[in-house]
């Protein structure tokens, strides 16, 4: 079946791309998503990420599957840290780049990457595979995989299964914040407890919003909070402007924001999307210091969301330990590679062995650190 190359999501239908995401689509996978990453310029252009989605087509001309493909021409805002093996590519004088990456650009949410028909997204693996020397490719990568797709890439040589730990929030049934509270040791309540009184202490005030809720002056001060959390680290941001009202347009449902005020005056946010099966926190800001602010904007305003609307669990990101002692559980993530090179298959391969082990104890003894109390 031929395979068609996307270079442009808003050149093919919503509605053909959105039927290979079933019943429930994660909302970053929605062409709504994507295709605003693309015509915001947030992807393209210099930003190292050029699309090249891939569409299977069968012979009644309809599509069965596809990859969210970029062709990449450096490693930045994948959370999958690949930095060391294009390092060692250029001191052994291998050309690591560009490679294929099949994820969601900026996005460390667990998800399915392979679309619509897993024999015929496999079918998809197996192409791309086979054609990235000759395409010049060094690697093909497939970050934070579902685990269904874990079947698909096991059974198939050359590749090579990398894992992570993220810090996410279950909600067990929880009738509001302090029946979560409840749940914790007295430690641990007492310390989440003083924390959100001292923030309400400094007179701050929190309003949640939907996408179609929010005004373009608003959205400014979303994009300046955002872009301050790269440019006091001294880097460019990787999201534009442009992007947050596109996206506001075209899935507004999906998109849910915070507004820290103080006074009237907003002071910082954080931006989530949602669905069936989650809260996702994305994008945190603030103009100013303050005390604790961080901790009450982005998990607890997020945890009585996900509570009062019934959601299984919160995805606030990818970093922090700094989650575990509010609750947030240790959660292993997948990524898959294919590299060309045999000497760097075989490298890679060694140290993922031991990476792995030294992943799974950490999360071990994280798993150990949470604040829960112990059930008899």
């Amino acid at each position: 079946m031929p395979i068609q190359t996307i270079s442009r999501l808003a050149d093919i239908s919503p509605l053909l791309w959105d039927a290979l995401l079933g019943s429930d689509p994660q909302p970053f996978l929605r062409h709504a998503f994507l295709s605003s990453l693309e015509d915001s310029g947030s992807v393209g252009g210099r930003s190292g990420w050029r699309s090249q989605h891939q569409l299977l087509i069968d012979v009644q001309g309809n599509a069965t599957a596809a990859l969210p493909l970029y062709r990449k021409t450096n490693s930045n805002g994948e959370y999958v840290f690949d930095w060391a093996w294009a390092d060692a590519c250029h001191r052994a004088g291998i050309e690591y780049y560009p490679k294929l990456l099949c994820a969601v650009p900026f996005s460390p949410v667990t998800g399915a990457r392979l679309l619509g028909d897993r024999q015929a997204a496999g079918q998809l693996l197996d192409q791309l595979s086979a054609n990235l020397e000759e395409q010049g490719h060094s690697s093909l990568h497939v970050n934070f995989t579902e685990p269904d797709a874990d079947t698909i890439f096991h059974g198939r040589d050359g590749w090579l299964e990398r894992i992570g730990c993220q810090f996410h929030w279950h909600n067990r049934g929880y009738r509001d914040f302090q029946d979560f509270l409840d749940s914790l040791t007295s430690r641990k309540r007492k310390q989440l407890r003083k924390e959100r009184e001292q923030v309400a202490g400094q007179g701050f005030d929190f309003q949640w919003r939907e996408g179609g809720q929010v005004s373009e002056l608003e959205w400014d001060f979303v994009y300046a909070c955002y872009a301050n959390t790269y440019m006091i680290r001294g880097q460019a941001p990787y999201l534009s402007r442009a992007f947050f009202s596109l996206l506001a347009e075209r899935m507004p449902e999906a998109i849910r924001l915070v507004l820290a005020t103080q006074g009237r005056e907003p002071v910082a946010m954080a931006f989530s999307l949602i669905d069936g099966q989650g809260l996702y926190g994305r994008y945190w800001g603030c103009l100013a210091e303050f005390d604790r602010l961080h901790f009450e904007t982005c998990f607890y305003q997020g945890i009585d969301q996900a509570i009062a609307a019934g959601l299984p669990r919160f995805d606030a990101g990818a970093q922090g330990e700094h989650k575990l002692i509010r609750g947030f559980e240790p959660v292993i993530t997948r990524s898959w590679h294919y590299l060309v090179h045999p000497g760097l298959r075989a490298a890679v391969s060694e140290f993922l062995e031991q990476e792995r082990l030294g992943v799974l104890r950490y999360a071990e003894s994280a798993r150990g650190a949470l604040p829960y109390r112990q059930e008899n």
